[in-house]
């Protein structure tokens, strides 16, 4: 062949090669219909995946001609949305909870320890540990005495949590290995008695003695946590979550199954509010991949509005000469959160009543000078004054916000508030127009782990049971795009994860979840119907229905 004809032919089969190149996908799903809910909160049909990465997103003829696919999922039409995120939880005390005895949904304290017999034959050595009752769900709606605890278990120490983790009731026994005697007091907590004597409910800090003396888990214990919770979690439709305040022992551990491939559930950790926990976090720095971020700290401004230790403006409604308190000092905050700033972590301070977020609110906007990039929280800012709305939006504060716990304390918040004083709570809707964005959690166990309860609760303002008929205060729901992007960008958003998560855009993680029924559009009495079919994180499939 001559030199010519050779140069020709190498030139000509070198464009065809470079024509028929393929940029290699390991997934592509299709046949679907997909919310990528970024900026324009656009739909597509099929997503490529590569290395568990998103690579392309649109239609499905489109990424066939531009990727050479190794596998394809056929969605049959299914709707397909980022994983979802939760913004607020207690990720590895719902697993511990999961060994412990159940008393969610209780409606008496009868009823509380039939369950705990039960469980005690069950498990016959050492504590009781249960979690779950609320009194206001109960006929009498006062708090337990621990006569009863005492008779069924005299030598065995009891300790039953309150649904919101702000106080217990335990027997006499576990009193006796706590040395706690009736007079006893301390700051921000409250050791119940009744003419003189102990009842066993502790309230808020006072839960800390007890605690110090329950055995500790084990590192193989909190593996077993983890990795229950995240099973739970996946089936759900959660690929992350925000757990609220960990000790930095247990980052460390974290840490260690991600890197034996042990746990697979992506984590934003609050470290918890103590000094090993500063020291170790302002040495190390921000920690940041694509499984774990720690960049901030939880503290606690007050306790819960249902079992009255919300810090509150004026005295509670329904218990005269009462306002709560806080769980610190004010000088302890005034002391603290500047120095949050100054090292350029993320503060998250949980603040139930109107005085609770006031006081937190003013020392935020005194620490950050006006607005910063920090994205502090305020985790639940549940009651406020209507004089206090605009403090968020002018320091840029960030409310993260439960919807459910909305509809769980509409039966009785009325009662706790007032006629006036509750129209400033649970206002998500003012709460969202301060910054443009909101990020939404269950804060499970306190609630149910289900997202759809969420996103009910969130648009349509109503519980389980579609109560009320027209919803409670429905000027503040809000729009079922608002709640796919609280549940989704705006909770990553929350966590500096915006980049990582939270939408399905080329470059971003593969986190996504498939559903039987269109969210956007469904009927509401359809929402709590509907079916996660599959679960993906990093494109691979970590949950699928039976």
């Amino acid at each position: 062949m001559k030199p010519e004809k050779f140069l020709i032919c190498l030139i000509f089969s070198s464009v065809l090669f470079s024509c028929n190149t393929k940029q290699k996908a390991d997934l592509l799903v299709y046949n679907a219909t997909i919310y990528t809910v970024d900026s324009s909160f656009g739909k597509a049909e099929a997503i490529a995946i590569k290395d568990g990465k998103i690579i392309g997103v649109g239609k499905t003829d489109s990424l066939l001609n531009a990727f050479e696919i190794t596998e394809k999922i056929d969605a049959g039409g299914k709707f397909i949305y980022p994983g979802f995120i939760d913004a607020h939880c207690h990720f590895m005390a719902y697993g511990k909870g999961l060994q412990e005895c159940d008393l969610t949904g209780t409606t008496s304290w009868q009823e509380i320890l039939e369950r705990l017999k039960a469980f005690a034959v069950q498990h016959p050595s050492g504590w009781l540990i249960g979690r779950g009752w609320d009194q206001n769900d109960w006929e009498s709606k006062n708090f337990p005495v621990n006569d009863s605890l005492n008779s069924l278990f005299p030598d065995r120490p009891v300790s039953l949590q309150r649904v919101d983790g702000h106080a217990v009731i335990v027997n006499q026994k576990a009193l006796e290995l706590a040395g706690i005697k009736p007079g006893q007091t301390l700051t921000g907590g409250d050791i119940v008695t009744i003419n003189g004597k102990l009842t066993g409910v502790l309230i808020d800090n006072a839960t800390d003695l007890i605690d110090l003396k329950i055995p500790a888990s084990t590192n193989d214990d909190v593996t077993r946590y983890l990795q229950d919770a995240e099973q739970k979690c996946f089936a759900t439709g959660l690929t992350s979550v925000q757990d609220c305040g960990l000790d930095y022992k247990d980052v460390d551990l974290v840490e260690k199954l991600y890197k034996e491939g042990k746990l697979t559930m992506r984590m934003y950790i609050m470290l918890s509010d103590k000094k090993a926990n500063y020291e170790y976090l302002f040495a190390k720095g921000k920690i940041q991949s694509d499984q774990l971020t720690v960049n901030g700290f939880k503290l606690y401004a007050d306790g819960a509005l249902g079992s009255r230790g919300a810090c509150l403006l004026q005295h509670y409604s329904d218990k005269p000469g009462h306002s709560g308190f806080l769980l610190k000092t004010k000088n302890y905050y005034d002391s603290i959160i500047p120095i949050i700033a100054a090292k350029g972590f993320q503060a998250c301070t949980h603040a139930i009543g109107d005085s609770a977020n006031r006081t937190i609110l003013n020392i935020y906007t005194k620490a950050l000078q006006g607005k910063s990039g920090l994205r502090w929280r305020i985790e639940h800012a549940q009651v406020l004054n209507p004089n206090d709305f605009n403090l968020f939006g002018a320091s840029q504060i960030i409310p993260s916000v439960q919807p459910t716990h909305a509809t769980s304390d509409m039966y009785w918040a009325g009662d706790r508030l007032g006629a006036e004083r509750i129209k400033g709570a649970y206002a998500y809707k003012q709460l969202l127009q301060q910054n443009g964005w909101l990020p939404l959690g269950t804060d499970f166990p306190v609630e149910d782990i289900s997202t759809f309860k969420t996103f009910l609760a969130a648009v349509v303002r109503k519980d389980a049971k579609g109560f009320p008929e027209k919803g409670f205060q429905t000027e503040n729901a809000l729009t079922r795009e608002e709640a796919i992007r609280g549940m989704t960008i705006w909770a990553a958003k929350a966590a500096f994860e915006e980049h990582l998560k939270g939408s399905l855009e080329t470059g971003k993680l593969a986190d996504y979840i498939m559903l039987d029924k269109d969210l956007l559009v469904c009927d509401e009495k359809e929402i709590l119907a509907t079916k996660v079919l599959k679960t993906f994180v990093g494109g691979k499939q970590v949950y699928t229905t039976k």
